[in-house]
């Protein structure tokens, strides 16, 4: 008998072992949420989240609607809930109606961060943000006013009316165009959807209902080549005016052709890049609250301002330097 106990308690240590181990092997899970997962501009904040997450060990998920849906990633969060993953890293469609489901996975003890678009700040540690909404609205307005020479009507493409970071920026260019731009007047603001098609037939629309347009921005990525080639099929190219947030690789016939003058971003990939690095460091405690500073592999050390973790300022691409980049 005394044998068997002996034999039951060597299984037990061996069995706890096994266990020890086994969790000590097992991957940190980090699940990555874009708006719309088909979007060349969350596609490109991908390949830097999977260079990441290769340096660092782990495994990524990603998934996300296949356009602006914020119930779908509702949906998709609670997916991660029920797989109980470690990390939950999203870009917000919609602030308010995430907030719920990331609450959840907080109580579930997975940590969650946001990226490109915010939640509320109960709903997440951090924020890895791309450059500041201020930094985003004012380089936009300011760029549009050099086109335009300061003056005239202009015309807005978004990527949805509800999207927390779009209504964030169109705030700060209404208020840098009210502070600096009196000569210049908004005459039109629409949704794509996060689709160059729509944006096209939208940009369509702005340039035979405002004749006197002479320049459209569009500050979502599909946006910018859908308003493009609207002006370039109305054969006002030059005449009007494109600008706005967008990739090189979608508006570089555009730029090179003449179409449009300028687009404004940050490096996607560098973004997605840091919010994994960012998300596993919350996992491992690594990342703590009150933190001033963050230390990315390859890319360095990121300044952080109250919860936001800064990415830094926009970049003009143009002309001259688009060729320089691949993304």
């Amino acid at each position: 008998m005394k044998k068997l106990l002996h034999l039951c308690a060597a299984g037990a240590v061996l069995l706890a072992s096994l266990v020890t181990a086994s969790a000590a092997d097992a991957k940190l899970v980090v699940a990555m949420l874009p708006k719309s997962k088909g979007n060349a501009y969350f596609i490109s904040c991908k390949a830097g989240a999977d260079k990441a997450a290769k340096e660092l060990g782990v495994q990524l998920l990603f998934d996300g609607p296949t356009d602006s849906n914020a119930a779908k990633q509702n949906e998709i969060v609670e997916n991660w809930i029920t797989l109980g993953v470690d990390v939950i890293a999203v870009a917000a469609e919609n602030k308010e109606g995430i907030s719920t489901a990331l609450r959840k996975a907080q109580k579930q003890g997975i940590k969650v961060i946001t990226y490109d678009a915010d939640a509320m700040t109960d709903a997440r540690s951090f924020f890895v943000n791309q450059a500041t909404p201020e930094g985003i609205g004012q380089g936009l307005m300011d760029e549009a006013a050099r086109l335009t020479g300061g003056e005239g009507e202009f015309a807005m493409i978004v990527a949805s009316l509800t999207a927390a970071n779009q209504r964030e920026w169109q705030k700060h260019i209404e208020a840098r165009l009210k502070e600096k731009y009196p000569k210049m007047k908004l005459v039109a603001v629409r949704p794509c959807d996060d689709l160059k098609d729509k944006a096209q037939s939208e940009a369509t629309a702005m340039l035979s209902a405002n004749p006197n347009l002479k320049l459209i921005m569009a500050i979502c990525s599909p946006g910018v080549p859908g308003a493009a080639e609207a002006v370039k099929q109305a054969g006002k190219t030059g005449q009007v005016k494109v600008m706005g947030l967008g990739l090189p690789n979608e508006n570089r016939r555009y730029v090179k052709d003449g179409v449009t003058d300028s687009i404004i971003l940050w490096n996607t990939g560098d973004l997605g890049y840091l919010t994994i690095y960012a998300g596993v460091a919350l996992a491992k405690d690594e990342l703590k609250k009150g933190a001033k500073t963050f230390k990315a592999g390859s890319l360095g050390t990121f300044s952080i301002v109250g919860d936001n973790i800064l990415l830094g300022k926009p970049f003009i691409f143009n002309k001259a330097n688009i060729d320089l980049f691949d993304f």
